[in-house]
């Protein structure tokens, strides 16, 4: 029974990542999901979340705003990061050159496998806030 419930909030953490695009924090999965796991506890979320990482299920985007922030979609992307607000976002469509991607492998002496790229900056809503 106990290992049953384990399962049903390993997944439901899972779900959750894999369910936004706004690239959660483990405190943020875990707030999302109290109500439905009362028993869930912050341990539990980021123990599971690491457990994911090392088997290749999530990527970490590192830490944005003092906490680590996480993406479900593990295909190669890029993000962008505001400074001032924290928010992460994709930019789909855009993707390196493959005349960069070689140069990148040639500079590494080896074959690349995948990327992920961060670009920093303000978003839209930062920028008209920073204009008025």
């Amino acid at each position: 029974m106990e290992a049953t419930k384990q399962f049903r909030k390993r997944n439901a953490i899972l779900d959750c990542l894999r369910g936004t695009d706004q690239h959660p924090s483990a405190e943020w999965i875990y707030r999302s999901l109290k109500q439905d796991f009362p028993d869930l506890s912050l341990g539990t979320v980021y123990r599971n979340l690491s457990r994911f990482r090392e088997q290749g299920l999530i990527v970490s985007l590192g830490t944005v705003n003092g906490a680590e922030r996480f993406d479900g979609d593990i295909a190669p992307h890029i993000h962008f990061v505001c400074t001032r607000c924290g928010c992460v976002r994709d930019l789909p469509g855009i993707t390196p050159e493959g005349k960069w991607l070689r140069a990148v492998e040639s500079a590494a002496g080896g074959s690349m496998e995948g990327y992920r790229l961060l670009f920093y900056g303000k978003c839209e809503e930062c920028n008209i806030l920073a204009k008025n």
